[in-house]
């Protein structure tokens, strides 16, 4: 098959590279993650509404964009790997001080600095990995580095089902400590970006390149901003408000069904990546987003455990199926100089301006007598809509040579 030729012409550094990568995003995304399974927790203990306790998921993504620029300026200026380093130091620390934070402002102000770690993460490990693999293999690897997200979603819905009721909320958070040790395994195995050796590295380099190319950033930044609202809409306010809150679920039912649907999402990113190769990105990526639309009946109208589950999965399969596309396209589509900024600061920029989703969607369900589902449905209906018509659009660069100096559009 296909699939596994590409695979093939991998080499075991490479790998290194790909794994590496793939776990920074899967922990990052696992410390994220465990606030939508215990906001409710939150809310009850500092008595204040869901909805007020959503702001710590506006905060976190308001954040990433700054993130987003700080380390991938770090990393096109000093190298990859080292701020690859950093930055899994800085979101496991925070994350595990979250555990103690002694009110509601202490726990956003954490939140927010943790966006700012996780928003460099993404761009940083997606430049490392795509500029060190053969270009032939960028879909599938795009693929499995985007399943690092459902990943780590898939990890917090089993702490969760599993430990929730030993560790409450606070426990959880403190268990966010452990992706540290990954740092050790980049210090070891981990070889820098070859198409980062090459580059000539200058001064206000960014600034530069963003200028020449700002008609594509402004594009990217609208494609990544109804990517984000596609992915944090059917994810967010999943768990907690829907699953938990409306259907009253027990913590092993809503965690089982929480592992469906990421199982959904790791097998619809590599599926759709590797597609992509054949097809190209926007084909994909627009494929993806049509197959979304009959599912959100089921998704978000079912009743029984199981039917939630189904529809879950078969909607993460599509959503996380476009966005194990994106590593890929975004990489392909950055100009040279900047690829550890240009990609991560659009993508994270995207995320600031869909950042109050969530609260949308809190507040929709609130206003129509607590009925999350239909929140849940109209808005992810409009926004697949969106990205579909954005990405007919988008420009595309499949398959284009790494390690050569851009010129402007």
């Amino acid at each position: 098959m296909a699939i596994f030729d590409d695979l093939k012409l991998i080499t075991r550094p490479q790998w290194n590279v790909v794994i590496a990568s793939y776990l920074g995003w899967t922990l990052d995304a696992f410390d994220f993650f465990i606030l939508v399974f215990v906001l409710g927790d939150i809310a009850k203990e500092f008595n204040v509404a869901n909805s007020v306790v959503a702001d710590t998921l506006f905060w976190t993504l308001f954040m990433r964009p700054f993130g987003a620029f700080i380390f991938g300026w770090a990393a096109d200026r000093w190298g990859r790997r080292p701020t690859l380093m950093v930055n899994v130091m800085l979101y496991s620390v925070v994350e595990f001080l979250c555990g103690f934070a002694p009110s509601l402002t202490v726990l956003l102000v954490l939140r927010a600095i943790y966006g700012v770690a996780m928003g460099g993460e993404w761009g940083v490990g997606a430049s490392l990995t795509m500029e060190s693999i053969p270009a032939r293999s960028r879909g599938i690897v795009s693929g499995i580095l985007q399943a690092g997200y459902p990943s780590g979603y898939l990890l917090a819905g089993i702490l969760f089902g599993t430990l929730h009721h030993v560790l409450g909320w606070r426990g959880m958070f403190m268990v966010g400590i452990l992706p540290a040790l990954l740092v050790l395994y980049i210090r070891s195995k981990v070889e820098e970006s070859p198409s980062w050796e090459q580059m000539e590295k200058k001064k206000g380099q960014f600034w530069q390149t963003f200028k020449a190319h700002w008609p594509l950033a402004v594009f990217v930044i609208l494609l990544m901003t109804a990517f984000n609202a596609f992915s944090h809409g059917t994810q967010d306010l999943y768990p907690s408000l829907f699953l938990k809150g409306q259907h009253n679920f027990s913590d092993a039912t809503v965690g089982t069904i929480a592992v469906v649907y990421n199982i959904g999402a790791i097998l619809g990113g590599l599926t759709f990546g590797s597609i992509s190769q054949r097809v190209g990105r926007k084909w994909a990526i627009i494929a993806a987003g049509i197959l979304t639309l009959p599912i959100i009946p089921l998704w978000a109208f079912s009743k029984s455990p199981f039917m939630l589950g189904l529809g879950a999965f078969l909607i993460q399969f599509f959503v996380q199926g476009a966005w194990g596309i994106v590593p890929a396209h975004l990489n392909e589509l950055s100009p040279a100089e900047v690829r550890a900024t240009f990609p991560g600061f659009t993508y994270q920029l995207g995320n600031l301006f869909a950042s109050k989703n969530g609260n949308i969607q809190a507040g929709l369900a609130e206003r129509w007598e607590n009925n999350v589902g239909l929140s849940l449905a109209v808005t992810v209906a409009i926004i697949s809509v969106a990205l579909i018509i954005i990405t007919a659009f988008s420009p595309e660069k499949r398959g284009v040579k790494f390690g050569e100096k851009s010129a402007p559009p």
